[in-house]
């Protein structure tokens, strides 16, 4: 199978920080790909590029069989790439519906004015969480009543109406209760299924080995190590991180 993300050689620099060292990695479409490494190890720094946030010093960038070069965020989502971070940058004065097509909210027009759609907003976003199986009381609750499994849920499905091909999630059972982070593995289960290319950071080890098929290490800037899920373990996975 082709690859549907391609990275090689990848190097970044801060002034005298060598922050990724000739970083090669490769995702498949409908595979869930966990990233792992210490505190410092490079990780968010090689998503940023990814994510089109930093642009690499050398090395070359492949999406679909193509050799791109991202500018910006923006670039990266038009090429169907979406990234959810940690603090998920939600708005909690706002409602379920209107996270999810913040910026995006469906229009009509009245009198020469436009308007947005309240009703086909909120129809649009109960499909989108019908979608993803997202159990929440209604689209019409602000964010801030909902649980941080919910919130995190909310943030990959806006993320997912941007019908990405790659979807990068950064921590998404941090600090979750134990029902919580069962969903959220579920949700990414979901997705992988629908062919989804997930990459998964995380420092919840058990988290990845349940949801991941394949992971790779990160040490000092370096990738290190790439392992099956099912062919390892974690004190295996543990050695590799700190590089015992």
């Amino acid at each position: 199978m082709s690859n549907l993300l391609e990275l090689s050689g990848i190097e970044k620099r801060f002034g005298a920080i060598h922050a990724l060292q000739g970083v090669d990695l490769r995702l498949e479409a409908g595979e869930v790909l966990g990233l792992l490494g210490d505190n410092g190890a490079g990780k968010s720094t090689l998503m940023k590029v990814v994510s089109g946030a930093y642009q690499p010093d050398k090395g070359e960038y492949w999406l679909d069989g193509e050799r791109v070069s991202f500018r910006s965020p923006q670039d990266a989502r038009s090429r169907q790439l979406e990234m959810v971070y940690q603090d998920l940058a939600l708005c909690d004065t706002l409602d379920v519906a209107q996270n999810i097509f913040l910026g995006r909210e469906p229009k009509q027009t009245l009198a020469g004015l436009s308007f947005i759609d309240h009703q086909k907003l909120h129809e649009e976003a109960e499909k989108v969480l019908e979608r993803l199986h997202i159990n929440v009381p209604s689209t019409r609750v602000k964010v801030k009543h909902l649980s941080g499994g919910q919130r995190q849920a909310i943030a990959i499905g806006r993320a997912l109406t941007f019908s990405p091909k790659v979807l990068i999630l950064d921590e998404p059972t941090a600090a979750l209760a134990v029902k919580e982070v069962g969903e959220v593995l579920d949700l990414i289960r979901n997705l992988r299924n629908e062919g989804v290319g997930i990459i998964l950071i995380s420092h919840r080890l058990q988290d990845v080995m349940a949801v991941s098929d394949r992971i790779m290490v990160m040490y000092e800037g370096r990738n290190v190590a790439e392992r099956q899920s099912n062919e390892t373990n974690l004190q295996e996975i543990i050695e590799l991180i700190v590089q015992a």
